[in-house]
């Protein structure tokens, strides 16, 4: 496959579906006749044109932006969709870790609800309590649903220093709160690194570009520094870029099968393997439900291989791949074309990774990681089972 036309890419995004509220039906089989002589895309365009009230408005970019998203939509898959230049562009912002907002991925649930997959570590989402599972129910005092998902991200974005005002409901009870939450500018450093003893602590937030370098310079500096251990920290990670997934893998896992994507027709279109150089560090896995695709594919193989434990909850469930393409004019089309497969060939879409120690977090957490190490009773048990 060419690297240079296609960008393998496992975040959560979401597909738009514009829908109307009140609505009158006509029936148009005086004006479209014949499928097979009309085009039912030319027909509507020219009725919306000469009859629609505010047609003085209409652009016919906006209509051939419609038509594109709308073909696409008609999939009905979440993570495949036509992107607009300016989409392309925040698509763009998401790979190489930079943009501006609160810090919180989102994603449709199957409820029809705009749901949070994860809050991004150090984000201002995550220090006003937002949290994996939350439902996102106003933005501005704006009513979103999962068909508006892209409306919704657009609307949670903005310029550094000015505020969004969200509606929440709560994940863990059924009250909502009200919450007004500066954006800034987000610097996804994707690699947290830092030591508990003579115990090393890499998290991972996300996957983009950088992320596989990253990685090796944590794990070769906590190594010089004579650590005994290291816990891998996947949880709140939605995911990212699969080139770096497989770079990490790479440096920590013995010579295998990484993983295996199948297209379609139930062929194999790219089969990633590790070498036999790695560094056999004792380790051990941390996710949660806020854990996704290529995040995954990560503990997936680690998992399989038997190679350390995984501790903490049931991951989210994104087993599939996207490609995004480039068009000339900087729109593009994001599409789900392949399936991935761990190392013994399950297949995780919507099933998710069963931990191997099952670990909920204390509920009075105030938030993970190395920085929460007393409250965090995940990292606790991963360090419980490295000691023995």
């Amino acid at each position: 496959m060419n690297k240079n036309k296609f960008l393998k890419f496992l975040g959560i995004f979401a597909v738009v579906i514009v829908t109307a509220m009140a609505t009158r039906i006509f029936t148009l089989t005086q004006v479209f006749g014949s499928d097979k002589d009309f085009s039912k895309f030319l027909v509507i365009e020219q009725y919306l044109k000469e009859n629609y009230l505010y047609s003085k408005d209409i652009k016919d970019e906006d209509l051939e932006t419609g038509q594109l998203k709308g073909l696409v939509a008609g999939l009905r898959d979440p993570y495949s969709q036509y992107l607009t230049k300016d989409e392309m562009n925040k698509l763009s912002e998401q790979t190489t870790g930079k943009f501006q907002g609160i810090g919180v991925i989102i994603s449709p649930h199957e409820d029809g609800t705009v749901t949070v997959v994860s809050p991004i570590k150090g984000s201002p989402a995550e220090k006003a309590g937002i949290e994996s599972g939350d439902k996102i129910l106003k933005i501005n005092g704006e009513d979103f649903t999962a068909d508006k998902i892209d409306e919704a991200s657009k609307a949670i974005r903005g310029e550094a220093g000015s505020e969004v005002e969200l509606l929440i409901l709560k994940n863990d009870s059924k009250t909502t709160k009200e919450l007004k939450v500066k954006r800034q500018e987000i610097k996804m450093d994707s690699i947290i690194k830092g030591k508990i003893g003579d115990v090393g602590y890499i998290g991972i937030i996300m996957f983009d570009t950088d992320t596989g370098a990253d990685f090796k310079k944590a794990l070769n500096e906590l190594t010089k520094e004579g650590v005994k251990s290291l816990v891998l920290d996947l949880r709140g990670n939605p995911g990212g870029v699969v080139d770096a997934a497989v770079e990490i893998g790479d440096a920590i896992l013995p010579k295998s099968n990484f993983c295996t994507l199948k297209n379609n027709k139930d062929e194999v279109v790219e089969s990633y393997k590790t070498d036999e150089k790695y560094n056999n560090i004792k380790m051990a896995v941390l996710v949660n439900e806020g854990s996704a695709s290529a995040s995954e594919i990560l503990a997936g193989a680690i998992k399989d291989l038997n190679r350390a434990k995984i501790i903490g909850q049931k991951t989210y469930g994104k087993g599939v791949v996207q490609n995004v393409v480039k068009f000339p004019k900087g729109d593009g089309l994001k599409l789900t074309t392949s399936e991935y497969f761990t190392p013994s060939g399950d297949s995780i879409n919507k099933v998710g990774i069963e931990p191997d120690v099952k670990v909920e977090l204390n509920k009075d957490a105030k938030g993970i990681g190395i920085e929460h190490q007393a409250e965090d009773n995940q990292l606790q048990k991963a360090l419980e089972i490295l000691k023995n």
